[in-house]
């Protein structure tokens, strides 16, 4: 069997040619004369491969395969896209998500394509905004010009041809009138509201507040005058940012001036117009804003009225039910009730989200929850302290609570002066003033455990007290309020102290048992009311049981008649 030498065969690959004769399996039939022979192509071994790459640099007997070399150049040509082009499809990408939310009346399309913004923010440019509107609308639409303005490209180009141009290039035939009419598709208002948000968000990260309150004014009145319900998750949308942007323009909110006072109107009335049309997104969304709004000028009063007259809707978003329990558990916490707030705030960090972009949201929400435990006697968990996410916003609250725990007066003070600029800027500086006398019972409770009697000298010596009146009114109170055990004697000036008991023989255990377990069972419920199921499902299986007994009937009673026999039903029949 003869075959071709490695300079003859290409990449040194054996060219091996079976003749007639050779054939001898299978059936054994030669071939005629006249017919081409066969030619086998033994692939090479990795060695030959490997010696043939080498030396296929140098010499020319080798065939050099360009397709391999053009295939990867077009690969990573196809991998390199512009990322302006990327930015617009990723845009328009969302569009048919609107038109089938509108078509089938289902809000969870509008919702996946409001959290796609996150991922298109950081790219958002006004000329990619530009043409993604020029290659949407035609060059007639009058919410297309309204929304270049806002942009200030009012003077771009439209891509997209006009339902005129488009009509004159056709016959004026009635017929094809129509048919080019059908054939220029309308832009729902859906898309409109959609690219209003996305300039909201270019205005809010340019920080251009003047100009995206008076747009953002604008669209709410256009929502207004749409009224559809296929609108309501993208108008919570449009109410967020737009409280956003009176927040930010001076005079900032501490200030009766501020632009956050003269919006409250207009939330009030949108919050009575979404509660009358059951707008759930729009309704939650705006409570919680009017919250925020009350406690940024600091009135509290306002806003508990506000949660007198109003109720977050049972079917709210979990977002939405955070901010709303983070924003009550202030209010709660200012007003004294400070095992409401404890609940509040525990529920909210429970509810918080887990994405890196929360992390502000959760933070603040610990910080009020460790001085709410500490106004209530509770020392917090060292291992809240310890979270990576947690640990360096945290580190001004450990050193407080290493005050308050010791019982440390001195310590506690010049805390507080260190880090006064944190606390006011956290919200928290008004509830650690009210630590004063809680640090103040930790020493007291402290020296109740170290000795089993001390003079109310010692306990002003200690405490830095004005006078050991002071001090044996203090004693009196914390014996009072259950702080400590012990008892006064006022004739011999000194607190003795009872011997302590085991924890574990009191309704303390008990209790914290108690509220783990409300808070699973709580968990549970909310979970069963966030389960989805099909529409008319159960009604569709009471039909089909239904028509399964009445065949069953049918069967009985023929089987009564003698129409049938055990043996026409294919077996044995369990009667009624």
């Amino acid at each position: 069997m003869p075959s071709k030498t490695p300079q003859d065969s290409v990449n040194g690959e054996k060219d091996v040619e079976m003749k007639d004769a050779a054939l001898k399996g299978g059936k054994g039939k030669k071939v005629k004369e006249g017919e081409e022979e066969m030619t086998v192509v033994v692939p090479p071994s990795k060695k030959a491969a490997a010696a043939a790459k080498q030396n296929g640099a140098g010499s020319g007997d080798v065939d050099v395969d360009m397709d391999g070399p053009v295939e990867d150049g077009a690969v990573k040509a196809e991998e390199e896209v512009d990322p302006v082009v990327k930015t617009v499809a990723d845009i328009k990408s969302n569009f048919p998500l609107l038109e089938r939310a509108v078509t089938l009346f289902d809000a969870r399309f509008t919702l996946r394509a409001l959290r796609s913004i996150s991922s298109i923010r950081k790219r958002l440019t006004p000329d990619i905004l530009a043409q993604v509107i020029t290659e949407t609308y035609p060059s007639t639409s009058p919410a297309a010009k309204s929304l270049l303005v806002a942009i200030d490209r009012e003077n771009a180009a439209f891509t997209k041809a006009s339902a005129s141009s488009t009509e004159m290039e056709i016959d004026s035939d009635a017929k094809s009138n129509k048919a080019a009419k059908k054939e220029v598709k309308e832009v729902i208002p859906e898309i409109d509201i959609f690219l209003g948000i996305l300039i909201q968000i270019s205005y809010l990260d340019n920080k251009i507040n003047q100009k995206g309150a008076v747009f953002s004014q604008h669209l709410v009145e256009r929502i207004h005058s749409l009224n559809r319900r296929t609108l309501d998750s993208l108008s919570a949308r449009v109410y967020f940012y737009y409280s956003l942007f009176c927040e930010q323009m001076a005079p900032l909110p501490p200030s009766p001036a501020s632009p956050v006072v003269s919006i409250r109107p207009a939330l009030l009335s949108a919050l009575r117009t979404a509660t009358l049309r059951k707008d759930v997104d729009t309704q939650s969304t705006i409570i919680v804003l009017l919250l925020r709004n009350y406690l940024s000028t600091s009135h509290i009063s306002q806003a508990n009225l506000l949660l007198n007259h109003t109720k977050l809707p049972a079917t709210a978003s979990n977002n939405q039910v955070a901010r709303w329990l983070y924003y009550v558990g202030r209010i709660s916490a200012i007003q004294l009730n400070y095992s409401d707030a404890h609940a509040n705030f525990t529920a909210a960090t429970r509810k918080a989200p887990s994405s890196p972009s929360a992390a502000g949201f959760s933070q603040s929400a610990t910080k009020f929850l460790l001085v709410v435990k500490l106004l209530m006697g509770d020392i917090p968990e060292r291992a809240t302290f310890r979270d990576p996410s947690m640990e360096r916003a945290l580190q001004p609250y450990l050193q407080l609570v290493q005050a308050v725990r010791v019982g440390l007066l001195d310590e506690f003070e010049n805390t507080i002066k260190q880090y006064s600029e944190t606390f006011r800027r956290d919200g928290t500086y008004t509830l650690i003033l009210r630590l004063r006398q809680n640090v103040i019972r930790t020493g007291i409770r402290m020296m109740s455990l170290s000795y089993s009697r001390i003079s109310l000298r010692d306990i002003c010596i200690r405490l830095k007290l004005d006078s050991e009146e002071s001090a044996e009114y203090i004693v009196a109170k914390a014996i009072k309020d259950g702080v400590i055990e012990a008892s006064l004697d006022r004739e011999k000036g000194f607190m003795k102290s009872k011997e302590v008991g085991d924890v574990y023989a009191t309704r303390e255990p008990g209790e914290a048992f108690h509220d783990r377990i409300n808070a699973c069972l709580a968990l549970h419920d909310e979970s069963v009311k966030a389960m989805r199921f099909p529409m008319n499902q159960h009604r569709l299986e009471l039909k089909n049981a239904q028509e399964a007994r009445e065949r069953e009937r049918e069967m009985a009673k023929e089987i009564q008649d003698g129409d049938l026999d055990e043996d026409d039903l294919g077996g044995e029949f369990e009667g009624m």
